[in-house]
């Protein structure tokens, strides 16, 4: 339920109207936007009357909320979200771009890519230490040294870093290690992972499932949430259908639905949604220009002999190439890249 505040509700009747509906045993989230601030009101709201609580001088309206999901409901938290991680903000004025290897194979490899797409102006390096393969006799990364590595890299070059985590023992690990933290598709309702995400403290980014629907997205992100964790943001990176031409299906139009429902940034991988190099570079510019928040895109320096996904890895070179074209992408969105 969404309680309206009429505009000229001041800061004392609205933290006197929050206290009284948290002495019924409910959660409130106050949002304060640009023309308009709202009580969310989580719970059994059967103890409320609600007609008197429209009928309540500080109150313009009451609006139920049908979805499972609050937290990260638009309705309510009108305002984009954006947050800081290291010294980058994803968000809404912003264009983020994290690049790097999908594997971290020894510190010389992932050293020399974070330093090629730093120059080129990416902002976060992505790198996996922990490799979740669908044959178990693929390389599974090199987990805790990769993760001392991606410090290191960070350190040097001032990259924000990521990386997947794939179990508590892993989460346990890389928050000592890496800036952000990313829930990979395989994950992503892993309920009981997903609620110490939420306790960790650092900002997540959650990958849809392999066939989720965007509500059952959207409803793992709030497990996020409700264990305490408001820096989340969202990655589109394909989906399975019955399509064999790439590797996934890219849900572009996912984009424009999760801007609808939810506040939190979102971000496209158009590296695993198509396993396809070649097609890297213009669904880049393609999420850009239907508002995405950012891109996630692999890269290496020697793609054919990379030890995971190198057919969808750019180059080097071809990263910078990228950066460049998508400049003036950024620009007409009126979006940054620094």
């Amino acid at each position: 339920m969404i309680i309206v505040l009429k505009e000229n509700c001041t800061i004392e009747q609205q933290q006197a109207l929050v206290s009284s509906i948290q002495s019924h045993g409910l959660s409130t989230n106050l949002s304060k936007g640009d023309q308009v601030t709202i009580i969310g009101v989580i719970g059994d709201k059967s103890v409320l009357d609600i007609d008197q609580l429209k009928a309540d001088p500080r109150v313009d309206n009451v609006i139920p909320v049908t979805e499972s999901y609050k937290l990260v409901n638009r309705k309510f938290h009108p305002e984009d979200t954006e947050f800081t991680v290291k010294n980058t903000v994803i968000g809404p004025n912003n264009l983020t771009i994290m690049a790097g290897p999908c594997a971290i194979e020894s510190e010389e490899q992932l050293m020399t890519i974070a330093r090629a797409v730093k120059a080129s102006g990416a902002t976060l390096l992505r790198g996996g230490a922990y490799k979740p393969r669908t044959s178990p006799y693929s390389f599974q990364g090199l987990e805790e040294e990769g993760l001392r590595y991606m410090k290191e890299a960070g350190e040097e070059t001032g990259l924000a870093t990521i990386c997947e985590i794939t179990s508590l023992k892993a989460l346990e690990t890389a928050v000592s290690y890496v800036d952000m933290l990313q829930v990979g598709a395989r994950n992503m309702q892993n309920f009981e992972l997903l609620k110490e995400v939420g306790k960790c403290g650092k900002p997540v980014m959650l990958k849809r499932g392999l066939a989720a629907t965007i509500d059952e997205w959207l409803n793992a992100a709030e497990y996020i949430m409700a264990n305490g964790n408001p820096n989340v943001c969202l990655c589109e990176r394909g989906i399975r259908t019955y399509e064999t031409a790439t590797r996934n299906t890219l849900d572009l139009a996912a984009v424009l639905v999760l801007k609808e429902k939810t506040h939190l940034p979102v971000i496209v991988d158009p590296s695993h949604a198509t396993g396809v190099r070649a097609f890297v570079k213009p669904l880049t510019k393609s999420a850009i220009a239907v508002g995405a928040d950012g891109v996630m895109v692999e890269v290496h320096n020697r793609p054919e002999c990379a030890l995971s996904d190198g057919p969808q890895s750019l180059t080097c070179q071809q990263f910078d190439e990228m950066m460049q074209e998508i400049r003036p992408y950024a620009d007409l969105v009126k979006r940054s890249l620094a």
